[in-house]
Parts: structure tokens; sequence; C-alpha cells
């Protein structure tokens, strides 16, 4: 056989892979999406030109609303009496028009009280309930605003097969009120929204925010690359690479997707090698042969990455990563070498799956020419997951943290340029994360009273990052505020008074200082029920210590024969159990004809609990929570109310929603390891550890309303995030859409 014939018999697979996959293109998540109408392409082109200059009256009313996520209107009150002079623009807006509370959702979770927002309908409508939702045949958890249909495969040959199927949709349902104003002709620009993955389109630009997945994870999952090989992460939210100097280079591997096109969906990863220059203190790193050199404390820019699916580059995935070097070598030789590396994020530049609407959009803002450059597209794009593993430290947090405030500062201008050039008027909607993330990971700071409260680190110097004299950690709560004050204020700059400008949030902020553990109130009440040989989890910090969750399996007893038959069950014995919680909020009745049979198992884990019984059960279940008291807090109730979602909730998914959504008092949350199922070994614990949010608003609404600000006079009473939609509406004399029940906000 010739060598050319050989050649080309090594083609064949890749050349039939290739000719397969244009056909099923559309069946891979993110790979459908809307073409640009030939108007939005020239909007893409003029604003790039410079050439969209407004002149004279625009046809639509000006409408800008700045969200500010965990925007606390009593921290916020209190920030301005204590900063006055640093809270100049909150402080007028305040004088104007006041700070008024504005009712979240119920319960007070981001994606939930977003999805209120965006749609004007409680959960009962648009389908989000938490950020955990429940898998109703093994009672484990899924992504609650997203659904991904069933993947399959056709095997091929030797390791390849074909996937087909598993495109991914929203969850969220009811209509996005952007997509309102499209069909009545009102442009809209929509930046970085929660709970807007997949992207709606508008009338406009449209982009996605906050549960938008990174390429590697689905809330982004850092990597730490590091010669100490006794490095730990506390948790799973971050990798640890261990690496070895050679010569006084590096070489290891980014991680990346798995891969689709390969039997047993193989982790991708692309070559990272790292020279070590010990005499100038300074690491040179290259990746896809483009290199970049950084000293101990300097962050990199985004870098471009590229995953390989199919050969010959048949099929990539981009993504972009961003470098830390946290410590290196000295010129002796002592000293670790830790480089830090980021989530890889969707490459806004060349999305794997759109990230805005039109998809060009993305790319038109990372343009560093026309734009503000490669931009993180994560949702959280605050790395908590780091600081919660234990992989970087508050000050590393922090100067991350303010990357990404200063990221979201420079798109704020390219938009409200693009904004205010356009003739047409319209909406603009622009979202800030920061005072949310951070507010989760530093409130212990802030607050003597809390478990975790460490008076050395909250004493510690942060005038390097706040610019304000003589502040130390301890004030960062109020500090993360007065970073937002010039944002507000080179807003109206902008936009002017003729514009009605809303400031919003969707929930404020309390102390989080007691962990919860649903399922272990659950157990100790005789509701949840253990198979026969199965305990609680011991203590965190007992070498034995395994998780116990409700979808996980018996193992298999070390000392049965390998021949003996094992028939597989659940740690719960589903026949007895009557409530179980899935969630930071929810708890869920074990309900016959609803809850599904694991068909994996040998028992039948189909609901024990007969419809008609239900109703006295969540009055029951409803009365003790309430009742509940913490003995080593004073007594304090635990939960301040206990909501029956067939009250609360109106809209055609009711019926998916958690029976009961379990409102916490401040300085309750349910724990991380209890919201995914787990039966812990406290029904009450300290939060004193690391590994979790320390400030929260994973409680009752009552306790951590939003904030509603306007350049416009408020109407009296009380106002919810579904009324905001309305009145956004209204202000482009539209009616309410279908299943909204708010009322206008704004005086006429």
């Amino acid at each position: 056989m010739s060598a050319s014939w050989q050649r080309v018999r090594k083609l064949v697979p890749y050349v039939a892979l290739a000719a397969l996959f244009v056909g099923i293109a559309t069946g891979i998540p993110g790979a459908t999406h809307r073409e640009a109408t030939a108007g939005e392409h020239a909007s893409i082109t003029e604003v790039a030109a410079g050439t969209a200059k407004a002149d004279g009256p625009t046809r639509h009313p000006r409408v800008v609303v700045l969200g500010i996520d965990g925007l606390d209107p009593e921290i916020l009150a209190e920030t301005i009496a204590k900063y006055p002079e640093r809270m100049r623009n909150f402080a007028r807006l305040a004088q104007e028009q006041g700070i008024h509370s504005l009712g979240t959702s119920t319960p007070p979770q981001s994606p939930v009280a977003w999805s209120n927002f965006i749609t004007g309908r409680d959960p009962g409508g648009h389908g989000v309930f938490d950020f955990l939702h429940r898998d109703r045949v093994t009672r484990g958890v899924l992504p609650s605003t997203t659904v991904s249909g069933h993947a399959g495969a056709f095997e091929l040959f030797g390791e390849w097969k074909l996937p087909t199927g598993g495109e991914t949709s929203s969850n969220r349902t009811g209509e996005a009120f952007w997509t309102i104003l499209a069909r009545n002709g009102v442009p809209a620009d929509i930046w970085r929204m929660p709970a807007n993955f997949p992207v709606d389109p508008a009338e406009g630009w449209s982009f996605s925010g906050m549960m938008t997945p990174a390429i590697d994870s689905a809330y982004g999952q850092c990597t730490v690359y590091t010669t100490n090989p006794t490095v730990k992460a506390i948790g799973s939210d971050a990798r640890i690479e261990t690496i070895t100097i050679y010569d006084d280079v590096v070489d290891t591997r980014i991680p990346g997707p798995p891969n689709a096109f390969k039997r047993g969906d193989p982790a991708t990863s692309v070559p990272l090698r790292i020279w070590i220059d010990r005499a100038a203190q300074a690491c040179a790193l290259d990746v896809h042969g483009r290199r970049l050199v950084l000293q101990p404390g300097e962050w990199s820019e985004f870098v471009p990455v590229t995953f390989e699916l199919l050969p010959m580059a048949l099929m990539d995935i981009g993504g972009i990563v961003r470098f830390y070097l946290r410590s290196m070598p000295d010129a002796a030789g002592e000293g670790e070498l830790e480089l830090y590396a980021s989530p890889v994020n969707i490459d806004p530049a060349l999305p794997a799956s759109p990230v805005s609407e039109p998809v060009e959009a993305s790319a038109e803002v990372a343009d560093a020419r026309s734009g503000i450059g490669p931009y993180y597209t994560q949702g959280m794009p605050e790395d908590v997951n780091a600081l919660k593993s234990g992989v970087i430290t508050v000050r590393e947090f922090m100067m991350q943290a303010e990357l990404v405030q200063d990221e979201g500062e420079r798109m704020l201008d390219f938009a409200l340029e693009r904004y205010m050039e356009k003739q047409g008027g319209g909406l603009l909607f622009f979202y800030f994360s920061g005072v949310d993330l951070c507010g989760h990971m530093m409130w212990r700071h802030s607050d003597e009273e809390h478990p975790h409260h460490e008076p050395p680190v909250a004493a510690e110097d942060s005038s390097w990052w706040s610019h304000r004299d003589g502040s130390t950690w301890k004030d960062v709560i109020h500090d993360l505020y007065m970073e937002m004050d010039p944002v507000l204020g080179r807003l109206r700059e902008q936009v002017g008074d003729d514009a009605a400008l809303i400031v919003m949030s969707d929930h404020g902020f309390a102390p989080y200082r007691r962990r919860v553990g649903l399922n272990r109130w659950l157990y100790d009440n005789g509701y949840l029920v253990l198979r026969e040989g199965v305990s609680p989890e011991c203590d965190e910090d007992d070498p034995a210590h395994v998780p116990v969750m409700l979808s996980s399996y018996m193992p298999r007893p070390k000392e049965l024969a390998e021949d003996a038959p094992w028939p597989l069950r659940t740690n719960i014995d589903w026949a007895r159990t009557r409530a179980y919680g899935v969630g930071f909020n929810g708890l869920y009745l074990n309900l016959k004809g609803r809850e599904l049979d694991d068909p994996a198992t040998a028992d039948d884990e189909s609901g024990s609990v007969d419809p008609a019984q239900a109703s006295a059960l969540l009055a029951e279940l409803k009365a003790k929570l309430e009742a509940w008291t913490d003995a080593e807090n004073g007594g304090k109730r635990v939960v301040l109310r206990a909501d029956l979602a067939s009250e609360i909730y109106s809209g055609e998914r009711v019926a998916e929603a958690p029976d009961i959504l379990v409102g916490y008092n401040s300085d309750y949350d349910n724990s991380d390891e209890a919201s995914v199922g787990r039966i812990t070994g406290y029904q009450l614990s300290n939060n004193d550890r690391g590994g979790t949010f320390n400030g929260s608003h994973l409680m009752a609404p009552d306790v951590v309303q939003g904030t509603l600000m306007s350049n416009r006079p408020v109407a009296p009473g009380f106002h919810r995030l579904e009324d905001l939609t309305v009145e956004v509406l209204r202000q482009y004399g539209l009616q309410p859409g279908k299943g909204m029940k708010g009322h206008p906000v704004l005086a006429k």
C-alpha cells in the first residue's frame, strides 16, 4: 500500500466527521442563534464608525435603569449619612425623590428576583424558584434557569462518536419586557441582565449576565498551579494542579470542556508552558505561541485559548483565560511557584454559545479598537468560588473584583455612548454585580458579631482598593456602595435630566451567622427517614466524614462476597419519608403521583404522601418551622415565615414549585451542603469556616427588601419588582403583558 494512500485513509474519519457535523450543528448546545437583521448590522457598523449621532428629539422617551445587585436601602442610607462627601450622587438622588424599599421575590434569590423583573410575574408564572431545582426521579439538583434536551450519540469508529440533541433552552417562561418593547418598535439595550441565558433578543442589543456558564464549568472553576504538594482546596470549586519545575521550565495544561465527539467525553486541554526567571523575579507564560510576562502580584489581560474537539480544526471551541502570578521562587530557589488561572470564559469575540443578541454584538464590544477589549462573560465574574475554596486571599479576591468593576465601568461608558447616539431613544438597562458578590464574601469583616470575623484581617489597610485614606476591610461594605457613586454620577451626566432614571436592586442584604441544615431538621422531626444502617453525616472535621445525600446510593458492603447479589438502594427510605429539602429555600412533600420512581434502584421511590393528606401535612410543617427557635442565639426564631407555594404564587407553573418556601430570619440561611440535599450533622451551626458566604439574602423577603430610587416622583404605596416591569412598559404607553399583575410605580 502506497504512503499516499495511507495518508488518505487516515483522513477518512475526519472528513466523515466533518460532513456529519455540518448536518447536526444545530444539535450542539449553543450552536443555534438568530441572525442579525440588516438594521442591526447597520447599527453595529455605525457605532464602530462613530456616525450614529442623534440630532433633535428622540422618537421614544429615554428611560435608563441601573440595576445594582444586592443594594440594600438601609445600608445605602447609612452609607450616605456616614460618608456624605463620597456619596454625593446618591445623596442628590435621595434628596430629590427619596430612597424606597422595593419588594423582592419569594424567595429573594437573584435568578428568581431578576426573573420577576424580566417577566413581571412571580415564580408561579416564570418557573424559576431557586438557584437549584430538584430532579423528581433522583432528588438530585438541576439548574433552575436552563433546560438541556436529551443528548444522544451515534457510535462511529475507533474512539469517535457523533453527539446529537442536547440543546440548551431557557427554563424561564413569560415574555421578557424587552420582547414586548421590540414587538411595539421600542429600542432597548439590555446589558448583562441576570437569568438572560440563552439570550432573549431586543430591538437593540441584549447581553447575558448571571447564570451564564463558563466553558469549563457551570459557575466557573479556577485552576491553581503550584509546586507545593500540600496545597488543598476547601471544596470542589477550584482545581489544584501540582507542578514540577525542570530547568526553570514547567509544562502543564489548561483544562477545558469535555469532548462530546469522543467515547467517554474526555476532558480537553491546551498546553501551558511557564519559564521562570528567578533573577528578574518574573515568569513568562506561553499559550498557543502567545507569550506574556508576569511578576508576583500581577494580573494578565485575557488570553484566548482554543480547545480541539475534532482534528484539523474541524470543530474547535474558543475561550479566554486570565492569569495571576501569586508567587515564585526567589534567586536562591526559596519559595513556591503558584499561578492562578481564571475559569475559562466564553470568548465574546468568538462565542461557543451566544452571549449576546445579535451574536455579533459581543464581538463588537470585545474589539479593543472600537470596544473595551475581551471581558468576563461567566455569570459570576467576581471569582467567589476561588475565595470560598481558599485558593486566593481576601486581598487577591478584591484585586480581581476591582478588575471586574473597572471592566463594568468601561462597558457602561461604551453602552452610554451607543445609547445616546441612537436617534430612536428607548430603554437602557445596565447591571453591576460587585455589591452583591463581594458582599457575600466580605460581610464578615464588617460584622464584629459574625462567628468568622477575624479582627486582624478586618484591620488590614484597604486604601489601595478603596482609594480612601485610612480605610480597612472593616469598612468594606460601605466602600462597595461608595464605589458605585461615581458610576451613578457619570450616568446622570451622560443621559441628562430629560431621561427618566431608575436605580433598583433585586434584594437587600443581611448577616449570615448561623448555618441551617434543613434536611437534618426534617430527619430529627421524623419527616425524613434514612435506611437502616445509614446515619446523618458526622462532624465535618471528623476524618470519617462522608456526605450523606438524598440522591446517592448506599455503598456495597465491603464484607459482601463479590458474587453475592446487592440490590441498589438510596440512602433514604422513601416509603416512610414525607418531606425533604432541595435548594436554598425549598421544601418538598414526597407526594404520590408527582415524585417519580428511580428505575436504577430495587425500590419504589414514587412518593409516600397521599394528596388528600397534603394540606394537613403542609399546615403542620409550616407551624413547626415558624416555631423553631435557636437556644444558642438567645431563643431567636430561625424561620420568620414558611410560605405555601399554593397561597403566594399564581400562574401555570405553580405545580412545579417547592411546596413550602422557607423564609429564614436574619442570621440564618440553609447551608450549601443542605441546599444540594445533604443530611448534615447539624440542625444549626455557627457559620465560622471558609468555603461559604458570610453575608446573604436567601432569607424571608421581609428581611432583605430591594432598593428603588428615581429622578421622577415615586407613587405612594408599596412597590415590588413586578410593578417596576409594568412601569417600564407604561413609559412607552404599553399595557402589561400576559400574566403580569403589577401596577405603575412612578407618579404621573
